[in-house]
């Protein structure tokens, strides 16, 4: 249940707390005094997408938290997003927004993600907002609505696991299948792709090897003529010493002086050591030396090497590891384009044992469907009824279709307004108010089937007026002995039937528009009972008006509540 709402710098509201009651809330107050922006900051704390214009003018940014009590903790929104509500059963979620775009949401100070907050709001709380009756009219609607009511939505993604398993092989039939013709071409062109692959003979690494030796023979003078130099001034030749020979006579010389103390037989040791690194160092140097074997022709067979991986790169990929991958690839599908027929073959058989399969599961899932329809079209009734249209009648009508997404049923929501008329599609014949109470009916009949704790009515009573509000009241005040509810109304019946009345008002303060909620005592619930009614004259009349209807309200309630403890 939602305790409590905190709103900051959110439009015109620069900052309210309102903690909702049990049962039925009711907030009113005159048009454009802000009450649709405290569903605003409901929905935006709920995970909704919101504007940035929703920030208060000159505000860094605006800031919504809810406090739920009572959140069970099995409560498998909770558990798969990595939420968990206190050891009371309290939940807090707040959303930052930021005039950037940026969003910071929290679930009890734990960060989240709007995706995240979404999912936790959408099980705690559904909005029902003013132009949600029109959604009656959408046909490809009505099979969702059944779904959830029927809570079928298990069987559904068994059902669409299959038959997306059916697609996917079919998709694979007809990437096999081509034209004769167009077949020959495509056969020709990879057996003349693969032969040029494999005449090339890749190898993983040959590319790198190849250009560090191209330019080793590039420089090969270069190289030779200092390779030589080094090797002569370290190992010597036929007129001179080398440094190698030079150092060693130099060790030998200081050999005999090892005696005289740390220090010589220190500076014995370093020459030592230097003598032998420029042994070793001699030796690559020589060693390089007989490396440097050039062919005549050498230069120009790496330099062909060399062109034809550039030639078969600019083909076939950007490097020998991805020619390889390429030429694997045109293998698989020149092995499969010839053996087509017989693969197709196969996938043909498998493919009637899915389509067999999706079928059976649609058919399945369809006549669940069938069975659920008549509960909910008997529902629906009963709802109507309670709701002043005893007359109506509601029907749920199935069509077959070809196997889809979500099965082989074509269904649309069928209604008569009037006693000897014919059953027909909503949009063509239902009117706004009937509209309003025939989504008000299935909003009841299917939070009957959710986990919801709070549900939300922004102006339900659009279109509706007289007795049929005064049903939609009572029907609002039933749902709330089982849910949370509120309301936002302009409609003196439903203010009056709720158990905690608030009112929105917008004033000014240092130039600026605010708006502030507040909850009414009752004195002031029957002063805005009467302005509902009348307007800006409230006479004596009204304000006795606005007692009985109260008071008819209390009675309402209390037999209610008697009929249930009895």
């Amino acid at each position: 249940m939602l305790q409590l709402l905190h709103i900051e710098n959110i439009a015109i509201i620069e900052r309210a707390d309102i903690s909702f009651a049990p049962g039925f809330n009711a907030l009113t107050g005159e048009t454009g005094a802000g009450k649709s922006i405290v569903i605003d900051a409901l929905g935006a704390v709920l995970g909704q997408r919101t504007s940035r214009d929703l920030i208060r003018t000159g505000a860094p940014r605006a800031v919504v938290s809810a406090v739920f009590d009572r959140v069970a903790q099995e409560l498998p929104a909770l558990r798969e997003n990595g939420v968990a509500p206190e050891e009371d059963g309290t939940l807090v979620l707040q959303r930052e927004l930021y005039g950037d775009g940026k969003n910071n949401c929290r679930a009890n100070g734990r960060p989240i993600a709007v995706a995240q907050l979404r999912a936790i709001g959408e099980s705690l709380l559904n909005i029902h907002g003013q132009h949600d009756g029109q959604q009656l009219l959408d046909e490809t609607q009505h099979l969702a609505y059944l779904d959830r009511f029927g809570r079928l939505e298990g069987q559904l993604a068994s059902y669409a696991a299959l038959y997306e398993a059916m697609r996917e092989t079919r998709r694979a039939i007809d990437a096999l299948r081509m034209d004769e013709a167009e077949k020959a071409r495509r056969v020709d062109m990879l057996r003349y792709q693969i032969a040029e692959l494999e005449r090339a003979d890749l190898q993983i690494g040959e590319e790198e090897a190849l250009l560090r030796r191209r330019n080793i023979l590039r420089n090969g003078e270069k190289l030779l003529s200092a390779v030589n130099a080094a090797d002569r001034l370290l190992n010597g030749g036929e007129d001179a010493v080398g440094a190698v020979s030079a150092l060693h006579e130099a060790e030998n010389a200081l050999r005999p002086l090892r005696t005289l103390g740390e220090e010589y037989a220190e500076l014995a040791e370093r020459l030592e050591a230097l003598r032998c690194e420029a042994y070793d160092l001699a030796a690559v140097v020589r060693d390089k030396k007989d490396e440097f074997d050039f062919s005549p022709h050498e230069l120009d067979e790496v330099e062909s090497r060399a062109d034809v991986l550039y030639r078969l790169k600019k083909k076939y990929g950007s490097s020998v590891e991805e020619m390889l991958e390429y030429l694997d690839r045109c293998r698989e599908e020149l092995d499969r384009i010839e053996y087509a027929d017989e693969r197709i073959a196969q996938m043909e058989q498998q493919l009637a044992r899915q389509t067999q399969a999706a079928t059976a599961a649609a058919r399945a899932l369809s006549d669940a469907r069938r069975a659920w329809a008549r509960t909910l079209e008997g529902s629906i009734q009963r709802e109507l009824r309670e709701l002043d249209m005893p007359k109506v009648r509601f029907s749920i009508d199935f069509a077959e279709k070809p196997l889809d997404a979500d099965g082989m049923d074509a269904v649309r929501f069928l209604m008569s307004a009037n006693v000897g008329e014919a059953l027909k599609p909503i949009h063509r014949i239902a009117s706004g108010g009937e509209l309003a109470r025939i989504m008000l009916a299935l909003k009841s009949v299917l939070s009957e089937q959710e986990s919801v704790m709070t549900m939300v009515f922004d102006e339900v009573d659009t279109g509706v007026s007289g007795r049929a509000a005064q049903r939609v009241a009572q029907k609002l005040s039933r749902v709330s002995r089982r849910k949370q509810v509120l309301c936002v109304t302009h409609l003196p019946q439903l203010a009056a039937m709720a158990d905690t009345h608030f009112i929105v008002e917008k004033g000014e303060a240092d130039g600026r528009t605010l708006t502030r909620v507040n909850r009414l005592t009752r004195e002031q619930r029957r002063a805005e009972l009467a302005r509902l009614t009348g307007g800006e004259i409230v006479t004596p009349v009204m304000l006795q008006g606005a007692e009985e209807l109260l008071a008819a309200a209390e009675a309402f309630r209390a037999e209610k509540e008697n009929g249930e403890e009895r």
